[in-house]
């Protein structure tokens, strides 16, 4: 038995407008230092009709546990009856946390299980996000980052599901072209994922198609020209959102385990990370059953061939020209991680990435051995060849 599970989504130009009829009377709003400073959490804040305001502006990249304690204690302080997360996936899944603490103080965000039974629910969450990654507004999933363990630490429950995301792409417009090209990998690692994962299903795989199709079409676009080509930011949130949804019922699979694993311990954007793993993770499935990413290829237009194997090649190929073409690195040591220091965290990040929640859906098993060589090829930038 499945299920597929969606927030409702209002998505285009003018979205936000959705904002002026959700009745709320007191509004948490969760958000980053830098989005306050440009006046985009202003901007969303404009169209709400409530009484009192309280901004919550101290998220930060690859946010932490300690953070949403924080914001989940100014939250019962204020008593909002309304969450609204305006960011990109860090300030989403932050705010994930903070909803989660602020209905059940105490509770351990790490062994939150999606059939427990919580509290009452005291408010409602909504997300408006302002990249185009991550997908966090369409899934029940939220990933915060262990500072004293240096790990990612994965809650998931249907009460991390926003009721609303109001998906408007004027709110990518001002991102940079290098957080567009890291968190433009990041959707397209999810829907190579969700489509090679082992709870792959029709609902997850008709998601995942479309999210690579429009990755592949419009990710160069935004990256080269965002601030005026609002037809591919537009299909770039609409991207994100979507591979959200595919993830949602099929999880993220092994670029995903190694990328949360590599990313808390060397502080790099997430979306970066587990799109630098994304090509590695691709050959080696592909070296066990080349499968399913032919279909992935095709519909990209990458290849005509129906052969899984030919397909599969085409795509890995693919996503390291994309990546090459909007900047993002393909190797780690292209990140500059000294050799040496690399070398030191190698069993952390093997023990870190077997333990991630992530790599039970590798299409392919994969044991401590073979992660080992899976980070020392993408160190060297090596093709997987085993």
């Amino acid at each position: 038995m499945w299920y597929f599970r969606s927030p409702q989504i209002v998505f285009g130009e003018d979205s936000l407008e959705e904002l002026g009829h959700l009745g709320a009377t007191r509004a948490l709003i969760v958000t980053d230092a830098v989005l306050r400073e440009l006046g985009l959490t202003d901007q969303v804040t404009a169209h709400l009709s409530v009484d009192a305001i309280k901004v919550f502006a101290d998220v930060e990249p690859e946010p932490s546990l300690q953070t949403t304690q924080r914001g989940a204690d100014i939250a019962c302080a204020f008593n909002p009856d309304l969450i609204l997360a305006v960011g990109g996936g860090s300030v989403i899944d932050a705010a994930k946390a903070i909803v989660l603490l602020y209905e059940n103080p105490g509770i351990d965000l790490e062994g939150i299980m999606p059939w427990m039974e919580l509290a009452p629910q005291k408010a409602r969450f909504v997300a408006v996000p302002t990249t185009s990654g991550t997908g966090s507004e369409a899934t029940m999933g939220a990933v915060l980052t262990d500072i004293a363990s240096k790990r990612k630490v994965t809650g998931v429950h249907p009460r991390l599901l926003p009721e609303l995301a109001i998906v408007d792409p004027a709110m990518t417009r001002k991102l940079p072209p290098a957080i567009t090209a890291a968190t433009g990998m990041d959707v397209l690692t999810h829907a190579v994922d969700a489509y090679g994962s082992t709870y792959a299903n029709d609902f997850a795989d008709a998601c995942a198609l479309k999210a690579v199709e429009l990755v592949f079409t419009y990710l160069p676009r935004a990256v080269a020209d965002g601030a005026t080509d609002l037809e591919a930011r537009e299909h770039m949130a609409n991207a994100a959102a979507i591979a959200g949804l595919a993830i949602n019922t099929s999880n993220i699979s092994l670029a995903h385990a190694l990328g949360h694993s590599f990313g808390a311990f060397f502080k790099k954007p997430h979306g970066m990370v587990v799109g630098l793993f994304l090509p590695y993770t691709v050959e080696y499935n592909l070296n066990a059953d080349p499968g399913r990413y032919v279909d992935l290829a095709r519909v990209a237009r990458l290849t005509d061939s129906h052969d899984g194997a030919e397909g599969g090649r085409a795509l890995v190929a693919a996503i390291r020209t994309l990546a090459a073409e909007i900047g993002q690195p393909t190797s780690i040591a292209a990140l500059g991680i000294d050799a040496a220091d690399f070398a030191a965290a190698l069993d952390t990040l093997c023990d870190n990435a077997v333990s991630d929640m992530s790599i039970i859906s590798s299409q392919r098993p994969v044991d401590m051995d073979e992660l080992r060589r899976l980070f020392e090829y993408a160190y060297a930038g090596k093709p997987i060849d085993f």
